[in-house]
């Protein structure tokens, strides 16, 4: 049997994983990412979750073609629920929504206590799960921007006080003069695009709460804007 494959993005969060990690999978599905980890010797066991039964099968079924199936934990149950407290020290959450990954976090009072490294891979609403990270306990540890059909986001977060994100760090994450990424100018130019698209959207109405909205992403697109000339001027 050839090893199993990741995706660019779950193989991101693969590449953080700590050697001897206790790890688990929340949302696993096809339980790859854990099945990866395994194969290639970085953790000794782990737990697969999922919120329904049919991945949880799919899981199953990928672990015993890797003849895998005796060092994963199978846990069915919502987000974090299936998961004590003191079983995991490496978690990742791929996959989902912004607003569902936050809610799942949210739900797990133990999860912003600082010793667990958490992996979040959302697929939409990503300044809004950043606004939630660092309002809600958590501290913003990395960021990787990853191609595959797209740019995706991989997230690294433990529990821990953070300072206040901008508004433009919300909606693009922090950025410093040592950043390597090469995504980072594309990914910048990306979300400007689509703060100017909302405030040209908003600047046709004459509803006072509307302008109201159209004033703060103005504030937005102008931030951004320096965002980017300083990214820029860094890589000269």
């Amino acid at each position: 049997m050839r090893p199993v494959e990741l995706s660019p993005r779950l193989l991101a969060i693969a590449h953080q994983v700590p050697m001897g990690a206790h790890f688990a999978d929340i949302g696993t599905d096809h339980a790859r990412l854990p099945v990866w980890l395994l194969e290639h010797g970085r953790i000794p066991s782990a737990i697969a979750a999922d919120l329904k039964e049919g991945p949880l099968s799919r899981a199953r079924q990928t672990a015993a073609r890797h003849d895998l199936t005796e060092r994963i934990s199978f846990r069915l149950g919502d987000g974090l629920t299936p998961l004590g407290p003191e079983e995991a020290d490496a978690v990742a959450i791929a996959g989902m929504g912004g607003e569902t990954i936050a809610s799942i976090l949210g739900n797990a009072p133990w999860a912003s206590g600082g010793t667990c490294l958490f992996y979040l891979q959302p697929m939409t609403s990503v300044p809004d799960l950043r606004r939630w990270l660092w309002r809600n306990g958590f501290v913003i540890e990395r960021e990787e921007l990853v191609r595959e059909d797209k740019l995706y986001v991989v997230i690294t977060a433990r529990g821990g006080e953070m300072a206040p994100l901008t508004p433009a760090e919300e909606w693009c994450g922090k950025q410093d003069r040592d950043m390597t990424s090469p995504y980072r100018g594309e990914y910048l130019s990306m979300m400007l695009s689509r703060a100017e698209r909302a405030l040209e959207g908003l600047g046709c109405s004459a509803r006072l709460k509307d302008q109201e909205r159209a004033k703060r992403w103005r504030g937005l697109v102008s931030e951004l804007k320096q965002m980017k000339e300083e990214w820029i001027a860094w890589q000269r």
